[in-house]
């Protein structure tokens, strides 16, 4: 079945019944019916699963990753030229010997000590919208503690920034820039997403119908014309490797990118975060962007009305769990 004679079936009895679940999931379940970000404890849902599966980035050519309560650093062409494996609980004299092996002039030192921090929940959260979150980012951050955070998500930085028609290193224009990209190399997959309300609801699981509007959603594919449609979690990722594709130190405003995921909307969208520390404590600024939405307003032509959607950090979103290792 293609995507044309599905619609014209979806828009009887069938598309009844996915509006009807679509509403559901995008409309209610906020304010005097639910939670959203704004009065949520957030803390605890970025916290939970930090430290689960394997975090990687680049500082000054050295490779960083750490899993399971260790922290390895390889530098070098081949991966066994200079490699250094610590545990998080590693001496002040193992943390210094390391420091000074790889050049870092103190950096280690204190990517050590926030990363401990970060595992004793020694941290204060701000959130706040999108402008603020830059402004406070680009004028104080810690690239290097802040790559801690990252997962494995990543993409090649020159494609990005063509992508985005944006410089990929300046992570607020990548911000705006990744929006005009998916509108304009993509947009929201609306026949997969009635398929799988049809899916879900009316015959309830017993034939697949997703797999019909499926394409590939790699950027070479939106690019390369491939792809007909992406879904949130599809834009989610996308956004997350895009934000990480430069390393840490050589972004103007550094950050890590994670996966938020509403369970009771079954919605996903991209959080940004960074650490900082102020009067001696540590600090991460959060933020919240979604892809979905400025998708598919546009697609709508509902930009006029509803906005430009990039805002995350608002009462039309809630989170019930944070992933980081998402590739």
């Amino acid at each position: 079945m293609d995507r044309r004679r599905f619609l014209t079936l979806a828009g009887g009895g069938l598309g009844a019944v996915a509006t009807g679940k679509a509403v559901d999931n995008v409309l209610l379940g906020y304010g005097p019916l639910g939670t959203n970000l704004l009065d949520q404890e957030l803390k605890p849902l970025l916290r939970d699963g930090l430290f689960e599966g394997l975090h990687r980035f680049e500082y000054g050519g050295v490779k960083i990753e750490h899993w399971d309560g260790l922290v390895r650093l390889t530098a070098g062409e081949d991966e066994g030229d200079t490699v250094v494996t610590l545990p998080l609980d590693a001496s002040d004299a193992e943390i210094r010997e390391a420091d000074a092996r790889f050049g870092f002039d103190g950096r280690l030192r204190q990517g050590f000590t926030d990363l401990r921090a970060l595992h004793r929940g020694e941290f204060s959260l701000v959130p706040s919208k999108s402008e603020a979150f830059f402004d406070s980012v680009e004028a104080d951050a810690l690239p290097l503690s802040t790559g801690f955070l990252r997962g494995r998500g990543t993409a090649d930085p020159a494609f990005v920034s063509e992508f985005a028609d944006a410089d990929a290193a300046d992570t607020r224009a990548l911000a705006w820039g990744l929006a005009e990209g998916f509108r304009e190399y993509s947009s929201y997959d609306i026949p997969r997403y009635l398929a799988g309300s049809v899916e879900d609801n009316v015959l309830f699981g017993a034939v697949d119908l997703r797999e019909y509007f499926e394409s590939p959603t790699s950027f070479e594919a939106l690019v390369s014309g491939e792809n007909s449609g992406l879904f949130c979690t599809e834009l989610t990722v996308r956004s997350i490797q895009a934000f990480q594709a430069v390393a840490p130190a050589k972004q103007v405003a550094p950050v890590a990118a994670c996966y938020v995921y509403d369970e009771r909307h079954k919605h996903v969208y991209t959080g940004l975060v960074s650490l900082q520390r102020v009067d001696g404590g540590l600090r991460m600024p959060v933020t919240f962007v979604d892809y979905t939405h400025t998708t598919l307003y546009d697609d709508l032509n509902l930009t006029g009305v509803m906005g430009e959607g990039l805002e995350g950090y608002n009462a039309r979103h809630m989170a019930t769990r944070v992933l980081w290792d998402v590739h």
